[in-house]
């Protein structure tokens, strides 16, 4: 971690506003209108209960911090959240453990290789490098408070709950499929069991890792948890505080540099905003201070990301003014008011 020396200095935030509510339900409309005809992309296999779902599904949601939520197209078809979950399980351990304690004992720096790679492991003698791979991401779910397995599963579970504001059930059919063919998660948790970094028993993590993986949610739920992110840890509809907002800060800064994996810093070069991507489809971008945008269609690219949601994002970003790395000339600014 690097030595910042900022402890007790109080965060100052600079966040901005989206457009009226009638320009953000007409720019999301447009959104899914352009990308609704694609057919890129293929749904994912190496599952199989995925490879059986509609590809012509495709929902979007924009939710706003203040509550304000924008749909277009199937954005409460529920699917299984995936990896998306990671993002929310780290910010919940980070809540228990705080900032220091999670960055050392996951890490937050980006492998360079597959989300999956066993080979980052032993590079960094057992260390996972970042909670979003399938190491520090199992780590980070043998963190979560709780005695036993069942008591680690409902904190999950009522945690992502509480980000989404109502209550996410396990897919069954997705949960069995995926304990049948899960044996790499298993021998990465071996693995990180042998250097110490896991010390309760590694195919029970693994299970519990599975299960979260499976939860049910919709391109709706999507938005709305990550707007919870976006608002420094409130949920926007509920209103009920979810993680503190340092803890906000924490995992989006995770999300810039590793949420898409490899192709992360292509994704913040394009899109300009954190986000994290799922092999059922789904994606979840978040605009720190804004809002968020949820999106969901089955269809993936080679790296394992949405195509439309991917587009459709990239389209949100650009129209609605999202990307934190856009700026204008102040000097053009003031040229332009004066008459």
């Amino acid at each position: 971690m690097l030595d910042t020396n900022v402890e007790g200095v109080e965060q100052t935030v600079s966040t901005g506003r989206l457009p009226a509510r009638g320009s953000v339900d007409a720019v999301v409309a447009e959104a899914y209108e352009r990308n609704r005809g694609s057919s890129d992309g293929a749904v994912a296999d190496y599952i199989p209960v995925l490879a059986e779902v509609d590809p012509e599904l495709f929902g979007i949601c924009v939710a706003e911090v203040d509550g304000a939520v924008h749909d277009a197209g199937d954005s409460t078809v529920e699917f299984s959240i995936q990896s998306i979950s990671k993002a929310f399980v780290y910010a919940l351990v980070c809540e228990e453990f705080g900032h220091a304690e999670v960055g050392e004992r996951v890490g937050v720096n980006n492998t360079g290789l597959a989300f999956n790679s066993v080979v980052a492991i032993e590079l960094n003698d057992g260390h996972p490098m970042n909670p979003m791979v399938n190491a520090g991401a199992i780590a980070t779910t043998a963190l979560m408070p709780g005695t036993t397995s069942a008591e680690k599963w409902e904190h999950i579970r009522t945690g992502l709950s509480a980000f989404a504001g109502r209550n996410l059930e396990l897919d069954g059919v997705v949960y069995r499929s995926e304990a049948e063919t899960n044996q790499r998660n298993q021998a990465i948790a071996r693995l990180l069991q042998s250097y110490g970094r896991i010390t309760e028993d590694p195919l029970e993590i693994v299970d519990i890792y599975t299960r979260q993986c499976a939860l049910r949610v919709s391109a709706h739920d999507l938005a709305v948890m990550g707007a919870t992110l976006a608002d420094g840890g409130v949920n926007p509809v509920t209103r009920e505080r979810v993680v503190s907002a340092e803890v906000c800060r924490d995992t989006l800064a995770v999300l810039a540099t590793n949420g898409l994996y490899e192709r992360s810093g292509e994704w913040l070069f394009e899109i300009g905003l954190p986000g994290k991507s799922g092999v059922a489809g789904g994606i979840v971008t978040i605009a720190p201070g804004k809002g968020a945008i949820g999106t969901f269609s089955p269809r993936l690219d080679r790296a394992g990301n949405s195509v439309r949601g991917q587009r459709a994002t990239a389209y949100l970003s650009r129209t609605l003014g999202l990307n934190i790395f856009a700026s204008s000339s102040a000097g053009n600014a003031n040229n332009e008011e004066q008459p």
